[in-house]
């Protein structure tokens, strides 16, 4: 898939090595199509980096994707440069009154936090209020789902007694779903986190359909309004050195935190992890975009009633 970017966004060099190919705003500007327009809120702290990640995964069809970042106003992020956030973010006050074919909420390091004392929680509900009326769908990735759960459907989190980390199998449980179409039964993703939506909530809530889940790591994958909320509890996107970064980080200022699990091969953190989860979050992107964003958006976003 072609993916539009600015053309002195820094990760684009990077995506251009990766053989993905990256389209300039001066060339898609002279192709006679219109792209799908996608708007990404990054809540993490490393932007370039969930950037980067997000890119890659939003590159495995033959769509051109129009992707905007999309910052909150009110939080200052204290691990990306100023400059870079003003530069290629966009504040959820500017495009308020454009409509997107899909949006992504990413997550966010406040998963501890009660959701009504996250400093940006105001906002955020602002946020996903208006994706009902403004997006055709809604991808919310690990703390953004628990969110988007407790937001819309009123199914709160939970703490975990330890930190749910590592690579955990999952299984697909409801197969007929274009979401999970071409899924092996078993399939692996990356969870990183302190708190859980309890499965039982979610199992006995008729307005959510689960698609995959693990006998592990609980519930991975469900969605509602026929694909316009979709909520993802992990991070399928994370690249193979996420969780070494984030194990050592956390090592480093002594805190206690144990090895991710299913990860480094023989246990030991000197090796190089194998990337066994890459093939099945391309896959879950590439149904998003096709099947959720592409086959029912429609031509004219503009000339159409809201999403509702």
């Amino acid at each position: 898939m072609p993916i539009r970017v600015q053309n002195d966004l820094p990760i684009k060099e990077v995506l251009e090595r990766e053989n993905i190919f990256v389209m300039d705003e001066y060339r898609a500007a002279h192709q006679e199509i219109r792209p799908i327009s996608i708007g990404l809120l990054n809540l993490m702290p490393l932007k370039e980096d969930t950037e980067l990640q997000i890119l890659r995964s939003l590159s495995n069809t033959p769509l051109q994707t129009d992707v905007t970042f999309v910052r909150v106003s009110s939080h200052v992020s204290k691990n990306t440069s100023t400059s870079h956030i003003y530069k290629f973010y966009e504040p959820f006050e500017e495009i308020k009154r454009q409509k997107f074919d899909g949006f992504i909420i990413t997550g966010a390091p406040v998963e501890q936090i009660p959701f009504e004392e996250v400093d940006y929680w105001e906002e955020l509900t602002e946020i996903m209020n208006w994706t009902v009326t403004n997006v055709t769908s809604t991808l919310h990735l690990c703390w953004g789902a628990q969110a988007g759960l407790y937001h819309h459907y009123g199914i709160n989190k939970v703490r975990l007694p330890q930190k749910k980390f590592g690579i955990f199998p999952h299984h697909v449980r409801n197969r007929k779903i274009p979401l999970v179409r071409g899924f092996d039964d078993v399939f692996y993703a990356p969870h990183s986190r302190h708190t859980d939506v309890p499965r039982e909530l979610l199992e006995k809530d008729e307005r959510i359909m689960i698609l995959a889940d693990s006998d592990e790591a609980g519930i991975f994958l469900c969605m509602a309004k026929e694909g316009r909320q979709i909520f993802v509890m992990g991070h399928p996107e994370y690249d193979r050195m996420t969780l070494d970064s984030e194990y050592k980080r956390d090592l480093g200022k002594g805190l206690d935190i144990r090895m991710p699990v299913n990860y480094y091969p023989e246990n030991n953190p000197e090796n190089k992890p194998q990337l066994i989860w890459r093939s099945h979050a391309n896959n879950l992107y590439s149904n998003w975009l096709n099947y959720y964003v592409y086959q029912v958006t429609p031509y004219d976003l503009y000339g159409t009633p809201d999403f509702s």
